[in-house]
């Protein structure tokens, strides 16, 4: 889709079309698994299209499968029939290792899977830009330590961490690069294990891989969403708000107007309607009215777009998805 992507993200706002994580619950509308999806490059792009073709999205989204990167790496996978994948164990426990570490080609696991899926939706998807998913590098980092282990290490083994960072950052630049190829018009970088971090650690171990990341790959037609989900986030808006993200996806732990009151008003915010709380365990009139409400908070701020939270579970009601647009619709149509 060729589109001029400084004028469409200026739009955004305007438009009134919701911009959720909405990408595993196409396991309902295609009827298959988790795990099928997981492991099929064409039953993504066809379910990027099917939702596509149900719900007036501003994108159409690749899955959120945040264990691909770490597979890649070597890490070992959890793949069961109807759960997102999960990273079990630890692949290094040191900085020995750490250094050791080889950084993988794309293509390796299943990072080529996604890279296709992402090629085939943008040539099915006609109406809508698409936009890839990849991790953040400290979240990665996370993975391949053991999250508990990542944290600690900020404080004890600060050049542990520093060491496994620099390798995912290394794979993350080359994965995002090839998402460019496939004609999405960005990345949404999920860093939600830099949420859990205080601010003084997150402008250290976050914050400058990700900003490397986002200058490496960002240009006039190509961007980075960046998402974080941890309730401290609202003490790091200075450090997130010079990344070089486009625009800020927040999830639903903390008060989507307070990081609108502190964010840069030329920069996108997103969010943050409940996954679990209202599409997976609301009502259709609960949905509704908290998307209502939402949209009545925040919608006096330039810079807001409707969103989900963080990213919807693969099995939920429809219904709530339908309302949730239904509220968009009609708020914006008043």
């Amino acid at each position: 889709m060729n589109i001029n992507l400084g004028d469409w993200l200026a739009g955004l706002p305007k438009s009134g079309k919701p911009l959720p994580i909405l990408s595993f619950p196409t396991v309902e509308l295609l009827g298959v698994s988790v795990y099928e999806l997981t492991h099929s490059s064409e039953l993504q792009a066809k379910g990027m299209k099917a939702v596509a073709d149900r719900v007036k999205s501003a994108v159409s989204l690749s899955m959120m499968d945040l264990s691909v990167e770490a597979e890649a790496f070597g890490c070992r996978i959890k793949a069961s029939e109807n759960e997102i994948p999960t990273v079990v164990g630890r692949l290094i426990s040191d900085g020995e290792e750490a250094k050791a570490l080889r950084v993988p080609e794309v293509g390796e696991g299943r990072t080529g899977l996604y890279i296709e899926a992402a090629r085939l939706a943008c040539r099915l998807i006609k109406d809508r830009p698409v936009l890839a998913g990849i991790i953040g590098p400290f979240s990665l980092a996370g993975r391949l330590m053991d999250v508990s282990e990542a944290l600690a290490n900020c404080l004890v083994d600060p050049d542990f961490v520093i060491a496994v960072l620099e390798k995912t950052t290394e794979f993350l630049i080359k994965y995002a690069k090839t998402y460019k190829s496939t004609g999405a018009i960005g990345i949404l970088m999920a860093e939600p294990l830099a949420g859990l971090l205080s601010p003084e650690l997150e402008r250290e171990f976050s914050a400058p891989y990700v900003k490397k990341i986002i200058e490496a790959v960002s240009d006039s037609s190509f961007c980075v969403f960046y998402h974080n989900c941890g309730q401290n986030t609202p003490y790091m808006t200075e450090s997130l708000s010079t990344n070089g993200a486009v625009a800020y996806h927040f999830g639903d732990a903390i008060n989507l107007e307070d990081i609108l009151s502190k964010m840069p008003p030329d920069k996108l915010v997103l969010g943050n309607i409940s996954p679990t709380e209202q599409f997976l365990s609301g009502t259709p009139e609960s949905i509704y009215k908290a998307t209502t409400e939402l949209l009545e908070r925040c919608s006096k701020y330039p810079n807001f777009v409707l969103s989900s939270g963080c990213d919807i579970p693969p099995r939920f009601p429809w219904e709530n998805i339908e309302a949730f647009f239904s509220a968009a619709r009609d708020f914006y149509n008043k």
